[in-house]
């Protein structure tokens, strides 16, 4: 009887400690399972500022009048199939400075041509009919600056000026992403205040000279392609 009793009380308690155990084991589960189910919502990403701005009439003065400021070199070399031309940019006409500058940082002539050869008068470059130079100025920006011409500069042999853009102006505003240098003899100071002299060649005239001398068709395009294959600032 007594072995009986002991036996009972042994299983009734065998049975609660399972139930508590039970009890222990599952709650925790439930609770992991539960948390692993909660989707954790992903971080907002922020908007990153572009390297570059969109540059327009609006903004382009502004933007090169502060640009001008922190970057201060002033002589670039243009590579051409023909040799080098070494330029030295001036410091006066700082808003085309800046803009050449820029333009040379972003890549923009390497891969464009002169366009325009009149032997004995200029060559004129910064161009092409590539679709990859019209996506490059599409990513700069459309924007025209003004003439700066009374700083006494004046379109004599080697000077590097700025043409005005090719839709119709009163105010002779230049075209940025195009240039031209002066290959006459005596220079053509008839074009002084007109066109802003923004700088000189002081190495690679002969190259200058050789590209003036290629063959054109009627519209002064060479008619074998002149690449600039790279713009490059140097000290």
């Amino acid at each position: 009887m007594r072995f009986l009793l002991v036996l009972c009380s042994v299983l009734v308690f065998s049975s609660c400690e399972d139930k508590q155990t039970s009890k222990q084991t599952t709650n925790p589960e439930t609770k992991v399972d539960t948390l692993s189910k909660k989707k954790s919502k992903p971080p907002k990403s922020k908007k990153s500022k572009p390297d570059f701005p969109i540059l327009t009439d609006d903004n382009a003065m502004e933007f090169f009048l502060e640009y001008s400021k922190e970057h201060d070199e002033d002589k670039v070399r243009i590579t051409t199939d023909f040799g080098t031309i070494d330029i030295q940019l001036y410091d006066k006409t700082r808003f085309h400075r800046a803009n050449f500058v820029y333009l040379t940082k972003r890549n923009y002539f390497d891969g464009t041509q002169f366009y325009r050869v009149v032997k004995n008068f200029v060559i004129q470059g910064g161009s092409s009919d590539d679709y990859n130079i019209a996506e490059r100025r599409r990513k700069i920006g459309k924007y025209l600056l003004p003439p700066d011409t009374k700083r006494g500069y004046t379109h004599k042999r080697g000077a590097v000026s700025m043409p005005s853009s090719e839709i119709e102006n009163a105010y002779k505003l230049a075209s940025p992403f195009q240039f031209f240098i002066v290959q006459r003899q005596g220079g053509a100071k008839y074009l002084d205040g007109d066109y802003t002299v923004f700088g000189e060649v002081i190495d690679g005239m002969d190259v200058v000279d050789e590209i003036a001398n290629v063959e054109t068709d009627e519209g002064e395009w060479p008619l074998k392609n002149v690449y600039i294959r790279k713009v490059e600032l140097i000290d």
